[in-house]
């Protein structure tokens, strides 16, 4: 099995992958709402680059209050008008994933930028939502669990308690699959934001539960990408969408 995260809307990238025929997994983060390397997507398609790239600025020296009040005042007036177009987007960015998807054989979970609704309601055929439970894969017992850690606000964000009440739910398994890292720094701070995005959660889980492999994303640029935690390697599978490589589980 094969596993991508951040596709971050890569989805021709994600069509060669996913056309290999092997069980691909994806951890999440298929929308791509801001590029920080580029200031492309959603949201520059709504409100324009130069907006995004100012946004971009405050947040990366730690002016994220301003930046909140700065998208306050952007957006008064004309809540539903962005809400609509990034509405519309997304859906089209998830018709195009289930276009680069057809045929295959993908278990797809979501992070922090995703709407799972949305994001389950156009997998193709083949492909199937996991989210809070275990599946096996090439005789492997594989837990998914989606989301990403609170702090922007966006839909597939999920509070600690929920995480570990879904995370409680999965018993002992030989693969921990999610999207956001576990709260060891070197996994989840990122070298250019500086944030952390971390959930002790699964951290908790991974020293009670001993999985032999944790696969996971959302960090772009970590310090470290792999990282042993007990008996468990975890490993941040990439930001797919600048590299288009899958990692391979290769026991």
């Amino acid at each position: 099995m094969i596993l991508v995260a951040d596709v971050h809307g890569a989805f021709d990238l994600l069509a060669r992958v996913a056309a290999t025929g092997e069980p691909l997994l994806i951890l999440g983060d298929l929308l791509n709402v801001v590029d920080h390397r580029t200031h492309e997507g959603m949201l520059a398609d709504v409100v324009g680059r130069d907006v995004v790239a100012r946004l971009a600025e405050l947040r990366t020296r730690g002016d994220r209050r301003e930046a909140r009040e700065m998208w306050r005042l952007l957006q008064a007036g004309r809540e539903d008008e962005i809400r609509g177009r990034l509405d519309a987007l997304a859906e089209s960015a998830y018709a195009a994933m289930g276009v680069a998807l057809q045929g295959a054989e993908a278990y797809v979970t979501f992070g922090n930028v995703d709407r799972p609704d949305r994001l389950a309601a156009h997998l193709p055929r083949g492909c199937r939502f996991v989210d809070g439970e275990v599946v096996p894969i090439e005789g492997w017992r594989v837990g998914f669990i989606g989301g990403g850690a609170p702090g922007l606000g966006v839909p597939g964000e999920v509070v600690e308690e929920e995480m570990w009440r879904k995370l409680s739910g999965l018993g002992a398994v030989d693969v921990l699959c999610t999207h956001v890292a576990p709260a060891v720094r070197p996994l989840s701070a990122d070298v250019i934001g500086g944030r952390a995005k971390q959930s002790q959660a699964v951290l908790d889980y991974i020293t009670e539960q001993h999985p032999r492999w944790h696969y996971f994303g959302d960090i772009h640029q970590p310090q470290a990408v792999r990282w042993r935690v007990g008996d468990t390697w975890c490993h941040n599978v990439g930001y797919f969408r600048a590299t288009g490589r899958p990692v391979r589980h290769a026991p």
